[in-house]
């Protein structure tokens, strides 16, 4: 759901409206999210409590930093959102990213509870490609029908969703589970 959230932001603040585009960055968010499950079985037990410290406060910096970008330039009329195409190169790469940190963090806990990876992985990364696609080609929707309106609420909505994952965290690590 993150990944889509992302995906409706990027979407109304995107300056390319083609369907390759937005399928490039779909793809690239469930790579991302299957991958990083992956890598998290991997890593296992090894450097858990590393991430575990720092992922929330990354995946929040990431998002706080591409959704500011975007809020500001939805206040500055003259202004675009992203300097260049969020569908391509780095600032792909980061979003990408931001999306898939958790994903890190299940598949470490699949490594702990001894559970199969591969299957999951596929699943999860189907499904952020499916969900960052209709959030995209919904962002683009809605984008273009309320123009500038949209680029602050997706900004709005980015820095929502960082906040989101680091209130989730720290009220999750209070709870006696």
């Amino acid at each position: 759901m993150d990944a889509f959230a992302v995906s409706l932001g990027v979407g109304t603040g995107q300056n390319s409206h083609s369907t390759r585009s937005k399928l490039r960055l779909a793809f690239h968010f469930g790579i991302f999210q299957a991958g990083m499950t992956l890598l998290g079985w991997l890593a296992g037990t090894t450097i858990e409590s590393f991430i575990r410290a720092v992922d929330h406060w990354i995946a929040f910096a990431l998002l706080a930093y591409v959704g500011g970008k975007m809020a500001w330039s939805g206040f500055n009329e003259q202004q675009d959102s992203y300097s260049s195409d969020p569908t391509r190169g780095s600032l792909m790469v980061l979003l990408s990213v931001a999306t898939s940190i958790d994903a890190l963090a299940v598949g470490l806990s699949m490594a702990i509870l001894r559970a199969p990876v591969f299957v999951p992985s596929l699943f999860i990364g189907l499904v952020a490609f499916l969900l960052s696609a209709i959030g995209l080609f919904c962002g683009c929707y809605f984008g273009g029908r309320f123009g500038k309106k949209m680029e602050i609420f997706g900004g709005l909505l980015l820095i929502g969703i960082g906040s989101r994952i680091v209130i989730e965290h720290l009220f999750l690590n209070l709870q006696p589970f």
